[in-house]
């Protein structure tokens, strides 16, 4: 959506082919000019689908999969390779109520290594980490940030660094401060050698850069970059 927005006339018309949206339901608040909020949520999704399977809708319209079987949920938690990111919940008798947090969200979570080659902070102290993976043509790309480092972790990575040298393959990049910012980050480069491992979410960009910063686990410098696997295929 965000590639589509600032388009207009025939660019818009080319990019809504290239990148098609659905509308997807998940929850029904009125119905035919009733007010279905204070209906428990168990009612309100017995309505929604009966609302798709009168209307018979189909693409772009979508019904969000809904389940309480705790084994259909164990399942899909299976599919981050496809993008899965991870289920939301909340309680069948709930009433839906406005400005209020009442979804939770589990997030699907797994361990990574990639190559430092960069920071924030500066070599001494580290604050964050900004880290690449090499493609299958041999370039290193930047590949998302890690949190906030604490000090023991900082003290420990700095040993591990070296300031970049002339020709890093980051010379003249630059990095936004968060997923979707226009605020620019200030970065030290260092030479890509250190191997860190990280916990990361599924989420990822249409570069394939992760949405949510990286959190910090440890230092693996008994690996080369070498050891790191390869993204599958350049970012475009």
């Amino acid at each position: 959506m965000q590639n589509r927005l600032a388009r207009r006339g025939a660019r818009a018309a080319r990019a809504a082919e290239e990148w098609l949206a659905h509308f997807v339901a998940f929850d029904l608040l009125r119905l035919s000019g009733t007010d279905t909020t204070s209906w428990p949520y168990r009612r309100r999704r017995a309505a929604l689908e009966s609302v798709f399977a009168a209307r018979q809708l189909s693409a772009p319209w979508a019904l969000c999969p809904s389940t309480s079987e705790a084994d259909v949920v164990r399942e899909w938690l299976t599919w981050a390779s496809v993008g899965m990111e991870g289920v939301v919940f909340k309680r069948l008798d709930d009433a839906y109520k406005p400005s209020v947090r009442g979804w939770q969200k589990y997030k699907v979570r797994e361990t990574s290594e990639a190559i430092v080659g960069a920071i924030t902070g500066s070599p001494a102290v580290p604050r964050t980490l900004l880290l690449g993976r090499y493609d299958t043509q041999g370039r290193l790309q930047y590949v998302g940030r890690t949190t906030a480092l604490t000090r023991a972790a900082g003290a420990a990575v700095a040993g591990l660094l070296a300031r970049g040298r002339r020709g890093h393959p980051w010379t003249g990049w630059s990095f936004a401060a968060g997923w979707g910012s226009q605020e620019k980050l200030v970065v030290t480069l260092v030479e890509p050698e250190l191997v860190v491992e990280v916990g990361i979410d599924v989420a990822r960009d249409a570069s394939g850069r992760r949405r949510h910063p990286a959190r910090w686990h440890r230092a693996r410098p008994a690996l080369s970059p070498a050891d790191v696997p390869r993204l599958p295929s350049p970012p475009h």
